[in-house]
């Protein structure tokens, strides 16, 4: 079993149905403030792809899909997204919309190598965004201002949900401290990734760390970034590199930092291929959607995801993920959780 967390002496503010109906709540209320801050219209979107097309999201770039074939389609494979980083920009742009405006949708996933603990579960839940932009918004003061938005759309949910539950106290900061992995790297050499962001959250309440798959000076990596979708290679102009990065908050349930969000600005043509050099697929600009990329066929856009059952964890005060959307989970863990009053679904 993977590690799982027990806060001490937990005892849920919300009892089941109660849950049950202020996940509805947040849902409803945050998606209308987030289309409404980044003038976003709802698509469907879809739950599997075709194998070998390059539009599924490749994560770290060892995660398994899960795969089928479609026995009406030849014995045609597909398989299950991860995410819908690259598929939402082939939308975009097949939609023709203006800079400034873009597209939003309910994904769905299913994450089969994923390490099931408090925050992470096979089934994945988040509202995937993107949105078109032009060359002058290829920026890290455009990709600030959009997290700013984003922000305060979480600070308008909080309240929200306080107004009807007073039991559930806002603890989000008035603002949102930007912060370079680099700097953080620098900051915290001797500690890891996961350590620098506990540090980080637990000071300032809530963060964005700008730069999540680029090298570091030290060589590493904050965290793995595919090299397809966001651009983490370009030069910002104040001696960083990067234009994506990981929205997190300071979870006091679990005592530790927790990641709702991961945005950026995507690729451009010269970007994506140099992302493919350095991490040693240049191959892949063969595949379908990174030929048209590199073609120029595609919009210019920007555009990130937003976990909805982490975001209902955090503001309904949950201690498990599970205890927000029903997924499957080891007997040992469902043992555990439910001697300590967390009652997964």
């Amino acid at each position: 079993m993977s590690e799982l967390y027990i806060p001490k002496g937990y005892d849920p503010l919300l009892n089941e149905k109660e849950t049950e109906h202020a996940i509805v709540m947040v849902k409803d209320f945050f998606q209308m403030a987030l289309s409404t801050e980044l003038n976003l219209t709802r698509v469907t979107a879809p739950l599997f792809v075709r194998s070998g097309t390059g539009v599924n999201d490749d994560l770290n770039g060892v995660e398994r899909a899960v795969k089928f074939n479609v026995k009406d389609m030849g014995d045609t494979q597909m398989e299950i997204v991860h995410s819908l980083a690259k598929w939402k920009r082939l939308k975009v742009s097949e939609m023709g919309l203006m800079p400034g405006f873009g597209i939003y949708t309910d994904m769905n996933a299913i994450r089969a190598d994923e390490e099931l603990d408090n925050l992470h579960s096979l089934y994945v839940d988040q509202w995937d965004w993107e949105q078109c932009i032009d060359a002058n918004d290829r920026s890290i003061s455009y990709l600030k201002d959009t997290v700013k938005k984003i922000f305060r759309c979480l600070k308008r949910t909080e309240f929200y949900i306080y107004d009807r539950y007073e039991q559930i106290k806002p603890i989000l900061p008035q603002d949102i401290t930007f912060i370079y992995s680099d700097d953080l790297q620098r900051q915290f050499p001797d500690k890891t990734p996961k350590e620098r962001e506990y540090e980080a959250c637990k000071k300032y309440g809530a963060i964005f760390i700008i730069g999540i798959g680029g090298k570091l000076p030290d060589g590493s990596i904050h965290d793995g970034r595919a090299p397809d979708y966001d651009d983490w290679i370009t030069e910002t102009g104040d001696g960083h590199r990067g234009l994506n990065g990981d929205l997190m908050v300071w979870n006091p349930v679990l005592n530790n930092a927790m990641e709702l969000s991961s945005m950026g600005i995507r690729v451009s043509p010269q970007s994506l291929k140099a992302q493919l050099e350095e991490r040693g697929c240049p191959e892949r600009s063969k595949l379908v959607f990174h030929s048209a990329l590199l073609d120029g066929k595609l919009s210019l856009t920007m555009g990130g995801g937003i976990g909805q059952s982490r975001l209902c964890m955090y503001f309904l005060r949950k201690a498990h993920i599970g205890e927000i959307q029903v997924s499957s989970w080891p007997q040992e863990m469902r043992d555990s959780c439910k001697k300590a009053k967390i009652n997964l679904l």
